[in-house]
């Protein structure tokens, strides 16, 4: 794979994840209108606290991209917010899907790029 491509997609994607992180928990971009069981489901994830995790976990992330440390294991921890963002997206607010289809994608990708880190884990 080309460094190069593979730089700009690491920053891209670290940057994306800390400012979308950050606005988890600090709500500086207004959201949009949600039907009722996404608001509903939204508000469990805020009063456990979920949420708020969820955002630690993706400014992490982000960071380690940026910082090019651990970046292959924070991939693997972010697919499972990357595939519950698509779920949730899918069934209670699909006309939002975009932003979840990209955080998805960019995730691949980059478990693509780390592809060699990961042979020791599927070794059989």
């Amino acid at each position: 794979m080309n460094p190069k491509v593979f730089l700009v997609l690491r920053i891209a994607f670290g940057l994306f994840l800390i400012v979308f992180g950050s606005n988890k928990l600090f709500h500086f971009m207004p959201m949009g209108q949600m039907s009722e069981a996404a608001n509903e489901y939204f508000s469990a994830l805020m009063s456990t606290n979920t949420l708020n995790m969820v955002a630690l976990v993706e400014i992490l992330a982000g960071l380690s991209l940026l910082a090019n440390k651990f970046g292959a294991l924070m991939m693997i921890i972010l697919m499972t917010i990357s595939v519950n963002a698509i779920l949730f997206n899918a069934f209670l607010e699909p006309s939002s899907i975009g932003p979840a289809l990209i955080l998805l994608l960019l995730n691949i990708i980059m478990l693509y790029f780390y592809k060699d880190r990961y042979k020791d884990i599927i070794r059989p």
